[in-house]
């Protein structure tokens, strides 16, 4: 959506998201003091921070990201499309409390989603109007954050991309380094402690108001089972502010492995360091144990951990070969995970017509290779084009059901009546079925190509072409 027609759902007659036309602040009542203490340590901590966040620029191009999103509704069941009009309503009082910091967020919607290695995560869910306005915080945080963190960060910062923290993790085991420190932060975004994250902070906000209502979005309560429970610790995933939070705390585990001299990566929470052997592995793995906990009072997940040979681990459900020059490749647990998906909607296709469940599964396809598409080692994707074939092929023969039904399908496809008939009768399971020569024949790649069905390794070698 372009801004002009953002503009064009939000401005309206007497509430429009400009400004009051007061001049700009810079400061509110009683700001100068705390500037006072904050300035002589942290001489760059921005002021009048709040102007700029309900400037209606930046509102406007807020509420655009915020309706692109679209998303589910928080505690107050409003949705997406219901934004435009309370902001009609709404807007001026909300501008005039989030200017005097008496703007107080509503509590997030708890969900729990299951997470790849087993458990889940939890996600607090803000209402779209608590998410228009982080998203409009950190659209003004960010320039003065971001190009200050470490070049070895990739995760939630512009222009920077999962990708990218591949191919340099990649770089780093070819240059020698050939075991890696893999940390996990035992639940991150639930364990964040306030004071740490707001001290770093502080450092570049001086902004009382801002500095106020970001600490009101971390201890905002938690409704659950109808009942809001207060918040001590933890900025839960789902809000648009979370992302930009996670990586200013993370910014200091990431200059002191600068300065410590190592070589690493991270996204988010998954940090990988890489060290040229075991010993000084084990050594790293716990110093840095050590200062999560004492400095930013984080735990790593000893389970989860370890010290192991890149090729043994994943990064970002990417591993790699265990070659001089290594090649990127799947990793065996992101395989998994895709097959144990499909599964589900093959589960659901027996009863459909074989299109309509190739409509279904085309987006996840379609999606995991784009997100694989820098994978070098590329048998595992002829591996699974066969064995969706072979799974489509074996609802086609559970749903022809009978000997006769069988033959008389293989005989339209082209087989001979004896070797359909042989076919039809003998005795085997689905499974064996969808792998043997008579399906084979009778329902083709050619076949599956026609019904729209999307092959990986086509898919991969024209995403790789056109890169």
């Amino acid at each position: 959506m372009t801004t002009g027609a953002a503009e064009g759902r939000v401005e309206t007659p007497g509430a429009s998201l400009e400004g009051s036309g007061r001049k700009p602040r810079v400061a509110g009542t009683g700001a100068a003091n705390v500037t006072g203490r904050i300035a002589p340590h942290w001489p760059e901590a921005a002021l009048g921070l709040m102007d700029s966040i309900v400037s209606r620029g930046n509102m406007m191009a807020a509420y655009s990201r915020v309706v692109s999103n679209k998303g589910a509704p928080g505690v107050d069941g409003m949705p997406v499309t219901a934004l435009k009009g309370y902001l009609h309503e709404e807007w001026p009082r909300i501008k005039e409390e989030l200017l005097a910091g008496t703007y107080h967020p509503q509590p997030v919607r708890k969900v729990e989603i299951p997470k790849p290695g087993g458990g889940t995560r939890m996600l607090g869910i803000p209402t779209v109007l608590d998410r228009l306005i982080q998203q409009a915080v950190q659209q003004v945080l960010s320039p003065l954050f971001d190009p200050h963190f470490s070049e070895s960060s990739y995760g939630f910062r512009p222009g920077r991309s999962a990708h990218q923290a591949v191919k340099a993790a990649q770089q780093h085991v070819a240059s020698g380094l050939r075991w890696v420190v893999d940390i996990d932060l035992e639940k991150f975004f639930d364990r964040v402690h306030h004071d740490t994250l707001m001290s770093r902070v502080k450092r570049k906000v001086g902004d009382r108001l801002v500095l106020s209502l970001i600490d009101s979005y971390l201890k905002a309560g938690i409704l659950e089972g109808g009942i809001t429970r207060a918040r001590e610790e933890g900025t839960p995933q789902g809000g648009p502010l979370s992302p930009l939070l996670s990586n200013i705390l993370l910014d200091e585990l990431d200059k002191e492995l600068e300065q410590r001299g190592h070589t690493f990566c991270r996204y988010a929470d998954d940090c990988n360091i890489y060290v040229a052997t075991r010993t000084s592995g084990k050594r790293v793995m716990a110093s840095i144990t050590g200062y999560l906990s004492e400095r930013l009072k984080l735990t790593v997940n000893q389970a989860k951990s370890a010290v192991d040979r890149p090729w043994k681990r994943s990064f970002l459900s990417y591993s790699m070969t265990w070659h001089r020059k290594p090649r990127l490749t799947v990793a065996k647990k992101a395989v998994a995970r895709l097959k144990a998906n499909l599964k589900t909607i093959f589960r659901r296709g027996r009863g459909k017509r074989l299109p309509t469940t190739i409509e279904e599964i085309t987006p996840k396809l379609r999606g995991w290779i784009a997100y694989f598409r820098c994978v070098e080692v590329k048998g595992i994707f002829e591996e699974l084009d066969g064995w969706l074939r072979r799974k489509l092929r074996r609802i086609l023969w559970k749903q022809w059901k009978r000997p006769y039904t069988r033959a008389k399908n293989l005989r339209r496809r082209g087989l001979s009546e004896a070797t359909a008939w042989r076919s039809a009768t003998n005795g085997r399971g689905p499974w064996w079925n969808a792998g043997a020569a008579h399906m084979h024949n009778a329902v083709p790649k050619s076949c599956f190509d026609k019904l729209g069905l999307v092959s990986l390794i086509d898919q991969l070698h024209r995403l790789q072409h056109t890169s």
